[in-house]
């Protein structure tokens, strides 16, 4: 039954709900990590009308490059078609043969979360509880509406960081967190979502998020999709400029010791290149940047040491319902495993499931 949570509807039986991926995610959205390129693929001839122009200017040249790409594209949609099956598969294994080295981090509890991170959460559950009010407690950046607070205990981050690379050097499968990160962990299939990232979700950050991001589905979370990255000097240095598909993103830094690495922010998606300026955000370990979904962001590259980011992509499938954020129209829905891409149906829906703020 969802359940009112302080003005915020929450509800306790997400596991019984239905969600779903747009068909867009077969086609939209590939990243070709040589060329520093998103592209859309529907055919080679529409690929090549839309993109070989800009492919060749930035060094796609000889038709064998241009058949690597292909390549690409063609392995890429083949691992997106099989996604929900090998996700699933994975995470069946995991949980029959891997085992933890750090169980507690497993569970959310309070004692993990920074101590300003409970103060400005308390204040969002009280009665005189305001927009002003709540920004005067959080630092906001130069970029528009992107804040930063601490989120958890060094200690906690330390050990969270542990149990991930226990699991990164173990032999239990694994998959990448996305298509330009190569290297990090789906949390979902290492089984964070219900004991952690869920509570999270919609016990600390959706109070924050009904009163920051109204506007783009802030009161009505109701998925997510949660994976750990990582920088390091023999392996990703960067993130290139993109946004996330998600209502509302929180990414924090949880260690280990580095350089460097800061994140940048442009505007809007919907914002021309040549109209944006991009603003530079400090990332330290134990704090959060809070930022919407569509907000166009990169990493610049870490100049020495590792480093771990959690990002929790929250999702409103009130507001992703009508558009889809990543191909701009009416998605096309279909059947996902757990929350896949965040998507309902009408009849799917919750009985009560009202987001009003009150």
């Amino acid at each position: 039954m969802p359940v009112c949570y302080q003005g915020v509807m929450t509800n306790k039986e997400d596991g019984s709900r239905r969600f779903y991926t747009c068909n867009c995610f077969t086609t939209d959205n590939i990243y070709l990590d040589d060329y520093k390129l998103h592209v859309r693929f529907v055919s080679e001839q529409q690929f090549r009308l839309d993109h070989q122009p800009l492919l060749r200017r930035r060094g796609c040249v000889t038709e064998r490059q241009f058949e690597d790409v292909l390549h690409t594209i063609s392995q890429e949609v083949d691992r997106r078609r099989r996604l929900s099956v090998t996700s699933a598969e994975r995470a069946l294994s995991i949980k029959g043969t891997y085992r933890p080295l750090r169980p507690h981090v497993y569970h959310l509890q309070e004692s993990f979360l920074a101590p300003k991170f409970r103060q400005i959460v308390e204040y969002c559950r009280s009665r005189d509880v305001s927009e002003e009010g709540l920004r005067d407690m959080l630092k906001e950046e130069a970029a528009a509406r992107v804040y930063r607070f601490p989120v958890f205990e060094k200690s906690f981050c330390e050990d969270l960081v542990e149990e991930l690379e226990h699991f990164e050097h173990s032999s239990a499968p694994k998959g990448r967190p996305n298509t330009m990160n190569h290297y990090g962990i789906l949390l979902n299939e290492l089984g964070f979502d219900e004991g952690f990232i869920t509570p999270l979700r919609e016990l600390y950050l959706q109070p924050l998020t009904s009163l920051l991001y109204p506007d783009c589905g802030g009161r009505c979370l109701d998925s997510h999709k949660a994976f750990v990255v990582k920088y390091d000097m023999n392996e990703d240095l960067d993130l290139s400029y993109h946004y996330d598909n998600a209502e509302v993103t929180l990414n924090v830094s949880l260690g280990k010791v580095f350089t460097e690495g800061n994140l940048y922010f442009g505007d809007m998606r919907q914002v021309p290149l040549s109209e944006t300026e991009c603003s530079e955000v400090q990332h330290k370990v134990t704090e959060g940047l809070l930022h919407r979904g569509q907000h166009m962001h990169g990493a610049l590259p870490i100049s020495s040491g590792q480093r771990w980011n959690l990002i929790v992509w929250t999702r409103a499938s009130q507001e992703r319902n009508k558009l889809c954020p990543m191909c701009n129209g009416r998605p096309a829905l279909v059947a996902g495993e757990g929350f896949a891409d965040g998507f309902t149906k009408p009849s799917d829906a919750p009985l009560n499931s009202s987001c009003v703020l009150t």
